[in-house]
């Protein structure tokens, strides 16, 4: 399997992870009766719960975006240490955003957005310039 497609899979895999940890406290804050009904006023998650539920939604946000490059990169057969080290660094600016999202790191944050968006447009050079 190439780097990309391997970076690929692993950021697709966070991101359908990312939910578990929040529906946990879901469970904890609101007893599962609750977590699993439609109640009328639901009790609040907890602050890193709800900050975890916005880059879960980031997450996905930017998988719609990344995803298809790497398909089509792969689909045209195009393949380059530069790719494959955009995946793999997109993967980790996933992996600190999320962290720091839930953890309320505000500049890690945004510099690991950043990084990730940077990730995107290297990928799209590369198919772009080929």
């Amino acid at each position: 399997m190439k780097t990309e497609m391997f970076y690929l899979v692993l950021v697709t895999a966070l991101t359908g992870l990312l939910w578990v940890p929040y529906i946990l406290d879901r469970v904890v804050v609101r007893g599962l009766m609750d977590a699993v009904g439609y109640p009328e006023n639901p009790k609040p998650q907890s602050p890193w719960a709800q900050r975890l539920m916005k880059a879960h939604t980031n997450a996905v946000e930017n998988l719609v975006v990344f995803a298809p490059l790497v398909l089509v990169a792969s689909a045209l057969g195009v393949s380059s240490p530069t790719l494959g080290m955009a995946a793999a660094v997109y993967f980790w600016a996933r992996v600190v955003h999320a962290a720091s999202y839930t953890f309320a790191i505000p500049w890690v944050r945004t510099l690991s957005f950043t990084v990730g968006f940077l990730c995107q447009a290297v990928v799209a050079w590369q198919l772009l310039v080929r």
